[in-house]
């Protein structure tokens, strides 16, 4: 994590700069709908860190800011993957030495990955802090919405295991989902000439999820653990805005 905050820094740094030049351009005034993508590093804690390992996550978005205030508003979808799967939910189909028997009597090549997505709401501000810009400064916002994260159970395409063959994965996959809450506080830019437009910082989400499925077949009971799922990290996002209003099209040199 901590070199991909470097490599944040050293990245939007140039573009921080740019963003901050006043010059010949209409402002970036009046009211905007923002739409973003996104890329994220996360590490995990709580209950989802016992299942899995470090993961990444690439998001879109829409909302407003408003030309009084620098109030945001909006929606936020983020899909989440990850090659780190700590609980092996197939070990009761591995022979003792750890191979999992396919069709053809061979060993099958079973991989094990992280899947999820999150998908909510967020109220926040942009705070500006004296420079030039108004619209560049400090980014927080607060969300809420659902967390889900499953095991995606991947075939080998040459080697057939039929406990794991369609709707049987289902019993074995550990899907989970809930409420959860989100919160980012990082530094956006939004360029006087309106062509610069990113925000980087820290992103944090607490997940209150539970299994959504009615029986695991490894360990032959329905899990019933209230969870607490935890994610840590640093999303970087490119923003593209499009104004308006009446203070949009007021022009200043």
């Amino acid at each position: 994590m901590r070199n991909l905050l470097s490599f944040t820094l050293l990245c939007f740094l140039p573009l921080f700069l740019w963003g901050q030049k006043r010059s010949e351009y209409t402002l970036n005034r009046g009211n905007a709908l923002l739409f973003s993508l996104s890329y994220a590093g996360h590490k995990p804690g709580g209950d989802l860190a016992d299942r899995f390992g470090n993961n990444f996550s690439f998001g879109t978005g829409a909302g407003l800011i408003t030309n009084k205030g620098n109030w945001l508003v909006g929606l936020d979808f983020a899909y989440l993957f990850g090659g780190e799967v700590k609980e092996d939910v197939v070990a009761s189909l591995r022979t003792p030495d750890g191979y999992i028997i396919g069709n053809d009597r061979g060993y099958a090549n079973i991989e094990l990955r992280e899947r999820g997505f999150y998908a909510g709401g967020y109220i926040g501000k942009l705070i500006s802090i004296g420079l030039p810009n108004p619209r560049s400064g400090i980014r927080v916002t607060l969300g809420a919405g659902l967390l889900q994260h499953k095991i995606r159970i991947q075939d080998d395409p040459l080697s057939g295991v039929p406990q794991l063959s369609g709707d049987y994965k289902k019993g074995y996959d550990r899907l989970s989902n809930g409420l959860a809450f989100s919160e980012f506080i990082g530094y956006q830019v939004m360029s006087m000439d309106k062509r610069v437009n990113f925000y980087a910082g820290f992103e944090f989400t607490q997940g209150m999820t539970m299994s959504r499925r009615d029986f695991n077949f490894d360990t032959r009971t329905k899990d019933e653990t209230e969870r607490k799922d935890l994610l840590f990290g640093i999303r970087v996002g490119w923003v593209i805005p499009l104004y308006f209003g009446k203070e949009a099209g007021e022009v200043y040199y």
